[in-house]
């Protein structure tokens, strides 16, 4: 199922920024097996897909504040050996943190780290960081190649962009979460 990127890239912050009190907080990301607990961020929540048929072909981590599974930013990510690069299937914040849906976001920082992530498991497959996937509209693809500095692929969808080595290791750089072995 080919999804799409639609997170904005607020802040570049090590941690969550509390929008409401402006404190950093610690972040976490936990591997998400279970389909039943997926199913739960669904398009009728604000999730944009339902999460839980994911699961069946893709490896999916949230992103949740330190110590909780309180999750503020989901990633569905696939290994693509013969682009040897992770596919990001889909990537969304939370609802209360995209700025779509509320104008009172309470975590900022949350796209960034989704990306992070998204370079951290290319790294593992041994890719280099190494990503692509498909914006969810011209705007977010301007937005990508401004903030993260993507690269307009266009070959498979109009909106279709990469994220290489160097400029993936510029955004690695930034963020400090755990990567926990726990997995729901």
């Amino acid at each position: 199922m080919a999804g799409f990127i639609s997170v904005y890239i607020d802040d570049f912050t090590p941690c969550l920024k509390d929008n409401s009190t402006g404190e950093l907080v610690d972040t976490e990301v936990v591997r998400i097996r279970r389909s039943s607990f997926l199913s739960k961020y669904n398009k009728q929540n604000g999730w944009y897909v339902n999460w839980g048929a994911l699961a069946k072909n893709s490896e999916i981590y949230a992103l949740v504040v330190k110590g909780t599974v309180d999750i503020q930013g989901l990633v569905s990510l696939q290994n693509n050996s013969d682009a040897k690069a992770i596919y990001i299937q889909w990537m969304c914040s939370a609802p209360q943190n995209n700025k779509l849906l509320t104008e009172n976001i309470k975590y900022s920082g949350v796209g960034g780290h989704l990306f992070a992530i998204a370079g951290k498991k290319s790294e593992d497959y041994g890719y280099n960081g190494d990503v692509f996937g498909f914006a969810a509209s011209e705007k977010l693809l301007g937005h990508y190649v401004e903030k993260l500095g993507a690269v307009p692929i266009c070959m498979l969808h109009q909106f279709h962009f990469g994220i290489f080595s160097e400029q993936m290791k510029n955004i690695m750089e930034v963020y400090t979460y755990d990567w926990t072995d726990e997995e729901i």
